[in-house]
């Protein structure tokens, strides 16, 4: 499955339709996680959103993607709570009932790309205070929908799409064949949260740690080593690399194993190492990790990550794996003990960010190629950089967000075709000598 961004969508041109759902009055407060309090809390705005792009490959009645949609709200509680901020922007979290719905159909302006429409719809249909902050959207064409899925970043991530695609084309199945939709009912990511809550604290060696590695980087989470010519947010630059083939991810595959690493723990090496060379600098960056260690939460939706730091000792591939497994180890501990001394760790212009997603291993099974499935950002202005590798059945590419200023264009563009060449050369292994005569 693909990363991409809305701006470099290709959507064909069609009528545009969202389905709107219809809510109630909000309930008692929910519990509310720490992401999503911080998120929420910074208030109404564009680009907030996450989304799903697929291509369904025969005409579809929108009734039943609509029947189909409200199963999979039904099935996950997170799509049936709203966010809302209170007279002094403190933000809280109800559930709603769901009423019903409706078809809405958007006009695409004369000249419009399509992908301008559908990004203005999102930004202003997916933002944190909407009830609810997702919709589901369709582009009609004569060989099958486009169908998208968008929702505001408090209630999903990037796992949470694969388990949205599963479901809604196991609805859209059931109800083509005349069976009932229903999916039943996923655990909550309400119920995560407050287990999340009741973590025991980093330990005394976690806890120096964690200071020991925030202090390095000045008090705050890690910043990308190189000018950005961005000292507050600008228009952002979004570059998605191909940087394997299928062949070449296996050969990466089998590089690392010889080495007794992963391919997660090789590239990070790699990283290391074109850090280092062009910056003068080790690697350091914030890697969000997983919370869905228990198989409980392996079919649910919400945003179960956590924010760790991946700091390795030096950029053999030993120390790589070692630092890989430090920062899975370092993100479980519930981490406001630390994190509260340090109130703007994560305000820092050029704040550096790295995620790696290998979609062969998650347990959710769905062919996301046979509906073209990508996963889409929104549009946005920034002053950091992040960083997403993404491994699949068709290799292993990476999206990067940047400011688009000259200077980061030159700083970080330089820095991916010498992590991209890296990559490349640990996959195909060094050249042989020539031979002799």
């Amino acid at each position: 499955m693909r990363l991409t961004n809305v701006a470099h969508l290709r959507l064909p041109f069609g009528p545009l339709w969202t389905y709107r759902l219809e809510v109630g009055s909000p309930g008692a407060a929910l519990p509310l996680s720490a992401d999503q309090a911080r998120h929420v809390g910074e208030g109404p705005r564009a680009g907030s959103w996450m989304a799903l792009a697929l291509r369904l490959p025969a005409p579809v009645q929108r009734e039943v993607l609509s029947r189909a949609w409200h199963a999979v709200v039904e099935r996950h509680g997170t799509l049936r709570t709203v966010a809302l901020l209170d007279d002094d922007g403190v933000p809280s979290l109800h559930e709603v009932p769901v009423l019903g719905g409706a078809w809405v159909e958007h006009p695409v302006r004369a000249g419009q790309p399509m992908h301008v429409a559908v990004r203005r719809l999102l930004d202003e249909a997916c933002s944190p205070e909407q009830t609810p902050s997702h919709r589901l959207s369709v582009i009609e064409t004569m060989d099958g929908p486009v169908v998208l899925i968008a929702s505001d970043h408090a209630h999903v991530d990037m796992w949470s799409f694969l388990v949205l695609l599963r479901d809604l084309l196991d609805a859209v199945q059931a109800l083509r064949e005349g069976r009932d939709p229903a999916l039943g009912t996923a655990p909550s990511f309400g119920e995560h949260t407050v287990l999340q809550a009741e973590r025991p604290a980093p330990s005394p060696e976690e806890a120096a740690r964690w200071h020991g590695m925030l202090q390095e980087c000045g008090g705050h989470f890690p910043v990308f080593p190189l000018p950005l010519g961005a000292d507050s947010p600008v228009p952002e630059r979004v570059e998605v690399r191909d940087v394997l083939d299928v062949v070449g991810n296996e050969a990466l595959a089998d590089a690392a194993a010889g080495q007794g690493v992963s391919s997660l723990a090789l590239v990070v090496s790699v990283l290391a190492e074109v850090t280092g060379r062009l910056a003068g600098s080790p690697l350091r960056a914030l890697f969000p990790v997983h919370t869905r260690l228990d198989p409980r939460w392996h079919d649910s939706v919400g945003w179960f990550i956590a924010n760790s730091v991946l700091a390795p000792a030096s950029a053999c591939a030993a120390d790589a794996a070692a630092a890989v497994r430090e920062a899975v180890r370092l993100g479980r501990p519930r981490l406001d003990p630390v994190l509260s001394r340090y109130p703007d760790a994560g305000a820092v212009p050029g704040m550096f960010a790295l995620s790696w997603l290998d979609l062969r291993r998650l347990p959710v099974a769905v062919d996301s190629r046979r509906v073209q499935a990508e996963l889409v950002s929104a549009r946005i202005r920034t002053d950091n950089v992040m960083v997403w590798f993404v491994s699949d059945g068709t290799g292993l590419h990476l999206r990067c967000r940047y400011p688009d200023t000259d200077t980061a264009r030159a700083s970080v563009g330089t820095w991916l075709d010498a992590v991209v060449a890296g990559v490349r050369e640990r996959a195909v292994g060094p050249a042989a000598p020539p031979a002799g005569r």
